[in-house]
């Protein structure tokens, strides 16, 4: 195989992958909703098993649900028929993976899971094989054909379960209200987790970089700075440093829809008074709370004496630019 066609080779195992997972959307139905509902009013936890490939996939989909608010662990089904079934309780979900639906260690423990009444949800491609026919809900994860020449390798069935239990995963983030403080809990050792535990003043933007004008400026100079910084605002403040306001280029394109004339005007007379702030000392982990409550991505950031000391924006506490340097700690 010469080097063109390797790479057309990759290409066409890229497109077949892709539209397997593609294929998924239609998948999702009352079944998938189903899943949701049992996992997320369990007392217990989601038991992942599966063996091969799909074991494989199950641990990467319990760490998934793990590290997003969902208490998951994988267990080995010839641990499990070994004495290893003994970890689970009435109050666990299991989530049972085969393509085919017929693998000979999985259906081994199936009947007894079903002897607890433990509920059991199916990721398979096949809805009337053993494993379909002994669980609570039938998540169907399969595939027109593999990726794999000779359509023996799982290659497009391991990519579209993985692709499905993160489907599951993040829509179980937002049944539970899981958001960026319980991110941190689960993550402390992690760079984000490290950045959630960080303050403000880590993150935020000051000095020259930051779009500011004084009050009592003409609006086309506040335009001027906002088209210079880029950043699509510019924080208003007195003689002394202290923020009294903010103008947007929201707030000037709704002027030019109205129709204002705002070439003569001050910018204090177009731009909002007592905007959003934060304080430099808060954390970070509530900074995005703060945020998403208001539905903005940028804050203000002042002392106690309400001067300005800069601003930081969603993008920066989540990774954009330069990394905050953070001590770990002992």
């Amino acid at each position: 195989m010469n080097k063109n066609d390797s790479l057309e080779e990759a290409k066409n195992v890229l497109r077949i992958e892709a539209d397997s997972i593609l294929d998924l959307i239609k998948k999702i139905d009352h079944n998938f909703s189903k899943a949701v509902e049992i996992i997320s009013t369990s007392k217990g936890r989601v038991i992942v098993t599966g063996i091969g490939k799909s074991g494989l996939v199950g641990k990467k989909i319990v760490a998934t649900l793990t590290s997003t608010g969902t208490p998951a662990l994988f267990l080995h089904p010839v641990e499990g028929v070994h004495g290893d079934l003994g970890i689970v309780t009435k109050s666990d979900v299991i989530l049972a993976i085969s393509n085919s639906g017929e693998t000979n260690e999985l259906n081994m423990i199936i009947h007894r899971i079903s002897e607890l009444g433990v509920p059991l949800i199916a990721f398979t491609g096949n809805a009337n094989s053993t494993l379909a026919r002994h669980s609570s809900v039938i998540i169907d994860i399969g595939v027109a054909r593999e990726a794999c020449p000779f359509g023996l390798t799982p290659t497009s069935s391991s990519t579209a379960t993985l692709a499905m239990g993160d489907a599951l995963a993040i829509a179980l983030i937002k049944e539970k209200k899981f958001d960026e403080k319980d991110f941190y809990k689960f993550h402390p050792g992690g760079h984000l987790g490290l950045r959630l535990m960080a303050k403000v003043k880590d993150a935020m933007i000051c000095g020259n970089r930051v779009p500011k004008i004084l009050s009592r400026n003409s609006t086309t100079s506040a335009i001027e700075k906002i088209d210079e910084k880029n950043l699509g605002f510019v924080l208003i403040v007195d003689g002394e440093d202290r923020l009294v306001g903010i103008l947007t280029d929201g707030d000037v394109r709704r002027c030019v829809r109205q129709g204002i004339d705002f070439t003569d005007k001050s910018v204090d007379d177009l731009m909002t008074r007592s905007p959003k702030t934060v304080d430099p000392e808060t954390s970070l982990a509530e900074t995005i709370e703060a945020m998403q409550k208001d539905e903005i991505t940028t804050l203000a950031v002042v002392d106690e004496g309400h001067h300005l000391k800069g601003f930081v924006h969603l993008h920066d506490i989540l990774g954009r630019g330069g990394t905050i340097k953070i001590a770990m700690p002992l």
